[in-house]
């Protein structure tokens, strides 16, 4: 396992191309693309204003950079670095810009999501998209960038328009039983469209391409619902998260329930393996070198390790405070393994907690708790191996054959605060608060001559 040097970066927004061969970061108002082997300037871009937003096209070829406070969007090119485009949204404002599937088409939602503006890079033209509902995900495209599914609010009432990508043309226009939608989802075949009802109802919907209500899903009354939804990228499960800290899986033959996962404070009497991270000073020698005195903070930080614990296992609970808004309470993150073998969730009521789920058995297959609270969690994207990060300086992996607790060796306390795969599995981006670097999971190749930290 190799650890790139450190590079600086700004809110986050650093993104690695769709083909695995590039990496965008922004510096305030600079976008920078380096190539993802050798960590290389390629091409150093700048914007008219801080970048709120950077994205990449479908086919990597082009990025977009959004900045929001001026209502603009510039497109850089890859291929013709001479080339750019500026669009202007003026007074109307910007609250949201990204690609088309196709990626050479832009939507920018205004303020006050008053409409979506369509703008084609190849032809100029525009197309205009009336009233879109301001929700948690207002609108989804189809795995296969066919359709777009967008939530819409006319006359008091929900609606969800099924647009064809090709040329923008309206497929389909239905009202939903809904009171107040809060996001759409395809599932990954694009056979199924999952709506569902803000947290003050459960309620998910569930509609065929021509808007046909499949079913509807609701899993009591009364109490705040529905917090997380995802689709196994098998499109057999849909996995749905509440505030009463369980999972309900439903299958897609049916749409009924066929499991549910819950996640008590204390285990017992599971086979669930029961992970937990223990910290350790390492032992400082009378005999301190120069060498050693500079490594500072790895000399001197803890090191960490999971080790098995034994059922009952008490996990350490947090309650929520009542007097504030959006509580620390339900189950707020979900997500399959590529194969669809496995589910991690998270329960905000035990922030250091990860679970992660057998679908085969429909039972529990391993907790992994940690000395701080979980920021990020994701699945590598070719195996079932899981990278979690808790904002230190460390790297978590779970895989079916165990667990792993690693240091990140960057300098200046570089701490993770979230992480995401490269395409190939072979690399993960790891992000600080201004900083960022690459692990990589396999030995580089000779020729490269990336800067690396061994581990």
């Amino acid at each position: 396992m190799n650890f790139s040097e450190v590079f600086k970066q700004s809110n986050q927004l650093c993104k690695v191309s769709p083909d695995g061969q590039y990496l965008a970061t922004c510096v305030q108002y600079r976008l920078v693309v380096r190539d993802v082997a050798t960590l290389q300037i390629l091409q150093l871009y700048t914007c008219l204003d801080q970048i709120s937003h950077a994205e990449w096209s479908s086919d990597s070829q082009f990025v977009l950079c959004a900045m929001y406070k001026r209502g603009l969007v510039q497109v850089w090119s890859l291929e013709q670095p001479d080339w750019h485009c500026k669009i202007d949204e003026g007074s109307i404002g910007l609250v949201s810009s990204r690609w088309s599937p196709d990626g050479r088409h832009i939507l920018n939602t205004t303020d006050f999501s008053l409409r979506i503006t369509v703008w084609s890079l190849c032809t100029k033209a525009v197309s205009y998209i009336k009233y879109p509902k301001s929700c948690q995900k207002p609108l989804d495209f189809s795995r296969d960038g066919a359709y777009m599914a967008l939530a819409e609010r006319r006359d008091c009432k929900d609606y969800v328009s099924v647009f064809v990508c090709d040329d923008w043309h309206l497929l389909r226009h239905f009202e939903t039983e809904t009171q107040d939608l809060a996001g759409v989802e395809w599932s990954p075949n694009g056979c199924v469209l999952a709506v569902w009802e803000s947290c003050l109802e459960y309620k998910v919907l569930l509609y065929s391409l021509d808007g046909r209500l499949l079913s509807t899903y609701s899993a009591y009354e009364w109490s705040l619902g529905v917090k997380s939804l995802s689709w196994s990228p098998s499109s057999q499960f849909l996995a749905i998260g509440s505030y009463d800290e369980k999972v309900r899986i439903l299958n897609h033959i049916t749409w009924k329930k066929i499991a549910q996962f819950e996640h008590p404070s204390t285990i017992n009497n599971t086979k669930a393996v029961v992970y937990k991270e223990v910290e350790r000073r390492p032992a400082v020698s009378d005999d301190l070198s120069i060498h050693d005195v500079a490594m500072g903070s790895a000399l001197f930080g803890t090191h960490s390790k999971y080790e098995i614990s034994p059922p009952p296992v008490h996990l350490p609970v947090v309650k929520p405070d009542p007097e504030r808004a959006n509580p620390k309470i339900g189950i707020s993150s979900l997500a399959f393994s590529a194969d669809s073998r496995y589910l991690a969730t998270k329960n905000d009521c035990m922030p250091s907690a990860v679970w992660v789920w057998d679908m085969q058995t429909m039972s529990a297959a391993a907790v992994l708790e940690h000395t701080a609270p979980v920021r990020c969690f994701q699945w590598d994207p070719r195996q079932p191996r899981l990278a979690l990060c808790t904002g230190n300086a460390k790297l978590y992996l779970w895989s079916a054959t165990g667990c792993a607790a690693v240091q990140v060796p960057a300098e200046g306390g570089f701490q993770v605060q979230s992480l995401s795969w490269h395409r190939s599995g072979d690399a993960l981006l790891l992000l600080g608060k201004d900083q960022l670097c690459l692990c990589y999971m396999e030995p580089t190749h000779p020729d490269q001559h990336q800067p690396t930290h061994h581990v």
